[in-house]
């Protein structure tokens, strides 16, 4: 079983950055595919990023590419992502997540055994 605390979000005006933080209890976060997700209001939860388990891969959505970087201290047991030139199209609440898959990466949100309980991002105009 794996906790996850999603934490740093916060209210920031556009083209500005934020850092969240994903601190995970009860097993290391090295035996598990990590990615961010994200749900506006209204909308459905959408992928942001995922990284591999040695973070030596990463995968984007298209709409943060160049502008957001996921990252992971295995040591720490703690992901990141680095959110820069944040428009307010990205306002929503972000979930950090863990899959036990087998494969490098995942984009599937059905494939993530556990979830943050999410943090709020408001970009303002």
């Amino acid at each position: 079983q794996v906790q996850l605390v999603d934490s740093g979000g916060g209210l920031v005006q556009a083209g500005g950055s934020l850092r969240l933080s994903c601190a995970a209890s009860g097993r290391s976060l090295s035996a598990y595919v990590m990615g961010w997700f994200r749900q506006a209001p209204g909308k459905e939860r959408e992928f942001v990023a995922c990284i591999s388990r040695s973070a030596g891969s990463t995968d984007y959505a298209d709409s943060v590419k160049g502008r957001f970087t996921i990252s992971r201290d295995n040591a720490k047991n703690t992901q990141y992502l680095q959110m820069n030139s944040l428009k307010p199209e990205d306002t929503a609440v972000y979930y950090c997540a863990a899959a036990s898959v087998l494969r490098l990466m995942t984009r599937r949100m059905g494939e993530y055994d556990y979830w943050g309980q999410g943090t709020q991002v408001t970009v303002s105009s």
